[in-house]
């Protein structure tokens, strides 16, 4: 029998994501707050419901892709999306949010007997177009092992542990991209401010113990002065001060990304909110009056 699956949040992630769950012969249902994004999915099979209710009764697994964690929650409880979810299904939370955020909603679902993994993604529009997303899971292994071949259609998912490892391997990563791009920046900054040429000087040192994806894909758009929004700073923002919240409930010193907190927190005050995430270039390069 075709597993039939709900989508919540037809954005940037969202859109692609559904399609290619359509493309895999999945029966899916879509919703989303602007429903003409719903609807642009019709011509790939998906059907798009004006209400959140309706697109979740029937399914067996419910994607949520989200902006925050009190959107989630507003979706799941308020909007009445998982009083509407059958029991025994699954809502597999694809959003960035806080763990204790996961936690919470697991406890609430479990309790209306819907099951919960936090599967948090990475690899941006360009992964889940192509369905090479890191998938980061959190919750009951067997739950995970129900989700994997829907997961698989969007990339490789890693069981991380309990309800909220999924959102704490989230963190980990952002806080490793948000970082690396402001190291990224810096240095690509300090070689133009001192006459090298940037695009050599990203070509020379990739081949070298400082190669990363970062420095390969955002270093370019650095070099192209390209900041059209794939993640934007707003986004990378509200997930570094995400770190910090959980960091500081576990009684964690990090100062590294309170440093940079402050970074992205400046940019955005200074008008740069919706660049991309790569755009921190862009303040540093305005401190050091480079145009």
């Amino acid at each position: 029998m075709t597993l039939k699956i709900a989508v919540l949040g037809i954005g940037r992630m969202g859109a692609p994501m559904a399609q290619r769950l359509c493309a895999a012969g999945l029966a899916v249902q879509v919703w989303n707050r602007t429903l003409d994004k719903a609807q642009a999915l019709s011509r790939y099979g998906a059907t798009a419901h004006v209400q959140v209710q309706d697109a979740v009764r029937e399914a067996d697994i419910v994607i949520s892709l989200l902006e925050s964690g009190p959107i989630v929650a507003h979706v799941l409880f308020e909007l009445g999306a998982a009083q509407a979810m059958q029991a025994g299904s699954l809502m597999v939370d694809m959003a960035s949010i806080k763990p204790a955020e996961a936690r919470e909603h697991a406890a609430r679902l479990n309790a209306l007997g819907v099951a919960h993994l936090d599967a948090p993604v990475s690899g941006g529009t360009v992964g889940a177009e192509a369905g090479t997303l890191a998938i980061m899971a959190g919750g009951d292994a067997v739950d995970f092992a129900r989700a994997l071949p829907i997961l698989n259609a969007l990339g490789k998912a890693v069981h991380v542990g309990p309800h909220g490892a999924g959102q704490l391997a989230k963190l980990a990563n952002q806080m490793i991209v948000g970082i690396t791009i402001g190291a990224v920046a810096e240095a690509l900054l300090l070689c133009a401010k001192g006459g090298a040429d940037m695009a050599k000087v990203r070509e020379a040192i990739g081949g070298g113990f400082a190669k990363s994806r970062i420095l390969e894909l955002h270093g370019q758009r650095m070099v192209e002065r390209d900041f059209a929004p794939r993640a934007r700073m707003s986004v990378q923002l509200k997930d570094m001060r995400n770190a910090l919240d959980t960091a500081q409930s576990l009684g964690f010193e990090a100062p590294i990304s309170t440093l940079f907190e402050q970074l992205y927190a400046q940019a955005i005050e200074h008008g740069l909110t919706d660049l991309d995430h790569s755009g921190l270039f862009v303040e540093l390069a305005q401190r050091n009056g480079i145009s």
